[in-house]
């Protein structure tokens, strides 16, 4: 008698033909990912598609968003990885019904909706504060550090930068001459040498005009202007240290926040890259000098609290450049070089606050690399995010490390009654170096005195178990420590993304947890 196995024949017809209910277990991630979709407001995206049913067949919205946010929790991110995985994972053929969506297509999507997904984020939470994971009594706050796609020996100066524009330039005429031959290159093309050739051709230019006015008013300004309002009042500005520096710095600020204001996507010319590195270069050096101007009006005109002239103790003289001194990477204009335990990486500083249940409640980017002055920022996209979603409940108590001290930004949160726990004094100071100096009164004796004691200590204790846990689970488990595109905004997107994965992640266990007690 022949041993008796299980038959395996691959050439075996179906009889009847599969369901995809039948392709995995009823708890899979998959299945909670389709039942969250469905329960989310997804008229962002068909609103972008044409009413009539005309045209090419796109697919459907919401396999895509389900399809993006099961790839994002399992930290794949190319649209090369999901559409092979459209085709080998039984996962990603259910989520897509056996559909495979190609690479171009996905990433099309991707640039189509980056609005709408980006505030995918935002349906997640609530989904997640239905099931009763959204408790804000403690939220703590910090930041990690995320390689762009970009490298940091791209990083130019000014000089360096005009070379790189001049061998452009001369690179382009090669290929023009190559092109071209000895003909001028600006002769009209065959479709414009008959008159309804060129009566098409106005009436495109025409559309292309009417688009570019309604780009320019939605924007407020010409893409080449160099100004930016800025609002240096000595009432906000002035403060006890800084003097000149904080002036500058101030102006920063704003020229920074103005730039996440106005983001644009970033060119995929290399000729733009370098023509709009020297147009932010130059917008640097024009607020610089706009400050400092500020500034010096101020001491000319100020007085101090005894009443006398501020311009009777001049400061140290200072003349700022007259070319632009500081460093633009040409790859991804706005990453920046910035420090982490480890060294330095070219990058941005992903900002997250997150509560008890490990819930990611805001997630923001900033592309400072110290926290100092984020503080207040992500504080309030926390208080945003809630009530979007309707939760009434303010954040009680707010955890943060000793880099986002800003005394500030702390008042205005402690006066919208919301508590406060952070060192005055960074880790490194401990061991005998003791606190930082000229500390010894005010808020930071206050902080110091609260966080000595148990209940106080109790509390900052959590902050490491609550955030770090995330960024660890992103960065290691899912891969998620470098952005595949590039620019703030497609970022943004891009850490959204992975936090509302995050958050997916979370509401999914909590379901199986429920389901088993």
């Amino acid at each position: 008698m022949p041993p008796n196995f299980i038959a395996c024949d691959r050439d075996q017809v179906l009889l009847m033909p599969p369901s995809l209910r039948d392709w995995l277990p009823e708890e899979h991630l998959a299945w909670t990912i389709l039942d969250a979709v469905s329960e989310m407001d997804l008229s962002a995206f068909y609103g972008a598609y044409r009413a009539d049913g005309h045209g090419r067949p796109a697919y459907e919205p919401a396999m895509m968003v389900a399809l993006l946010l099961y790839a994002y929790a399992n930290g794949n991110r190319s649209s090369r990885g999901i559409e092979r995985s459209c085709s080998d994972d039984v996962a990603y053929r259910a989520i897509a019904a056996n559909r495979v969506p190609d690479h171009s297509t996905i990433a099309e999507f991707h640039r189509r909706h980056q609005s709408a997904l980006a505030n995918l984020f935002t349906g997640v939470l609530s989904l997640c504060a239905k099931a009763g994971l959204v408790k804000v009594g403690v939220i703590a706050v910090d930041g990690t550090k995320v390689h762009a796609n970009a490298s940091h020996h791209n990083n130019l100066d000014y000089e360096r930068l005009a070379r790189a524009i001049l061998a452009e330039a001369e690179r382009m005429d090669g290929e023009e001459d190559e092109l071209y031959g000895d003909a001028r290159g600006d002769e009209l093309p065959e479709q414009l040498r008959t008159a309804e050739g060129r009566r098409a051709a106005l009436r495109e230019a025409k559309q292309k005009l009417e688009r570019s006015r309604q780009h320019d008013e939605a924007h407020g300004e010409d893409e080449e202007s160099l100004s930016v309002p800025l609002k240096l009042d000595p009432a906000a500005v002035v403060t006890r240290h800084g003097g000149r520096q904080r002036w500058l710095r101030e102006a920063s600020h704003q020229l920074d926040e103005h730039r996440r204001l106005q983001a644009e996507p970033i060119p995929r010319s290399r000729a733009r890259r370098l023509s709009e590195s020297e147009r932010r270069l130059r917008q640097e050096l024009a607020v610089e000098h706009e400050a400092n101007d500020a500034y010096e009006r101020y001491r000319a005109a100020g007085r101090d609290k005894r009443g006398w002239r501020l311009s009777s103790n001049a400061p140290k003289p200072y003349q700022p450049p007259q070319e632009p001194s500081g460093l633009i990477n040409t790859t991804d204009l706005d990453s920046h070089n910035m420090q982490t335990a480890k060294g330095w990486v070219q990058g941005y500083n992903a900002q997250a606050a997150v509560n008890e249940h490990q819930i990611v409640v805001a997630a923001e980017i900033a592309v400072r690399s110290p926290d100092f002055g984020h503080l207040g920022p992500i504080v309030e996209a926390t208080e945003t995010e809630l009530e979007k979603i309707g939760v009434a409940e303010k954040p009680g108590v707010m955890l943060a490390d000793a880099g986002y001290w800003h005394q500030k930004q702390m008042e205005k949160i402690t006066s919208r009654g919301i508590q406060l726990l952070m060192p005055p004094d960074a880790d490194r100071r401990k061991g005998g170096t003791g606190p930082r100096p000229n500390w010894n009164r005010g808020l930071p004796v206050f902080m110091r005195r609260v966080l000595a004691g148990e209940p106080g200590q109790a509390l900052y204790r959590k902050r490491q178990g609550m955030v770090e846990p995330v960024f660890g689970d992103m960065k290691f488990n899912r891969r998620i420590d470098r952005f595949y595109r590039r620019g703030r905004l497609a970022v943004r997107l891009e850490w959204r993304l992975a936090t509302a994965s995050n958050n997916l992640l979370k509401l999914h266990r909590h379901k199986i947890a429920t389901a088993a007690a």
